[in-house]
């Protein structure tokens, strides 16, 4: 049977011998506030319904189930070289995960923060990693290209890609986390704006990722511009659950292989 697994690709990691997919929340068989999609074994949804989700997303993405692998996410900096697949109860505590080996999907998940996936055609090394406000600050980007350049990536020839992520017209912080940024480097006050609500700021999160990564020396970087709060056909936010009031959400998986 066909995998029914609602994806985007980018254009950027269409390279010959990559595959590669940003899920949506649609084309699983999860129900309730996690429809239906829901890649995330963190979440209450029915384990066998988020087995089932990432079973199509592994089939959509040219590998088997055993071999689509995503770590217990930790809002870190720590990133994981990938030689084989783990048990389901062995996952790694890491943000970031590269490898050269073929058959190997490597997968964050996200519903907010962001997903980026990272590739080398010409070395053949891949890399995923995911970066909220944490990760990206305390260096988890720079960490995944230098995990890359050990497996022989180099970065001006490493395209990366940001999935859906929750946009600057949606994130609304506190004098506190705007604080933390000013206190490092006055620059990054470029992205924030004004709030509608008294010493609040907006954070554009997803610039403030493209301008870690193209500091860092990227070959090119794209921000497929999909927000996570603002479309909710597509995509779980947290942040619009917490809105809501919802008890739970789902998780979106972002994955990338070589073939």
């Amino acid at each position: 049977m066909m995998s029914s697994a609602i994806f985007i690709r980018s254009d950027m990691l269409a390279a010959p011998g990559l595959a590669h997919g940003f899920f949506t929340r649609q084309g699983g068989v999860s129900t309730g506030v996690y429809e239906s999609l829901n890649g995330g074994v963190g979440s209450q949804d029915d384990p066998a319904c988020v087995a089932e989700n990432r079973a199509r997303m592994a089939q959509a993405i040219g590998v088997a189930p055993s071999h689509l692998l995503v770590p217990y996410q930790i809002h870190s900096a720590d990133v994981l070289q990938v030689r084989e697949p783990w048990a389901p109860d062995t996952r790694p505590r890491c943000d970031g995960l590269v490898t050269d080996v073929p058959g190997l999907a490597l997968g964050v998940t996200g519903a907010d923060c962001g997903m980026i996936l990272f590739a080398d055609p010409k070395a053949r090394v891949v890399g995923a990693c995911h970066a909220g406000w944490k990760g990206a600050f305390t260096g988890v980007l720079e960490a995944t290209l230098s995990a890359m350049e050990a497996l022989g990536a180099r970065r001006d020839q490493i395209t990366a890609v940001l999935g859906p992520t929750i946009g600057a017209a949606s994130y609304e912080v506190g004098p506190e986390f705007v604080a933390r940024f000013r206190d490092v480097d006055a620059a990054y006050m470029r992205f924030f704006a004004p709030s509608p609500r008294e010493a609040h700021a907006m954070f554009d999160l997803p610039g403030f990722i493209g301008m870690r990564l193209q500091k860092a020396g990227v070959a090119a970087f794209e921000d497929l511009r999909l927000d996570t709060y603002a479309d909710p056909a597509r995509f779980f936010s947290y942040r619009r659950t917490t809105h809501l009031r919802e008890p739970d959400y789902g998780r979106l998986v972002s994955a990338i292989a070589l073939a």
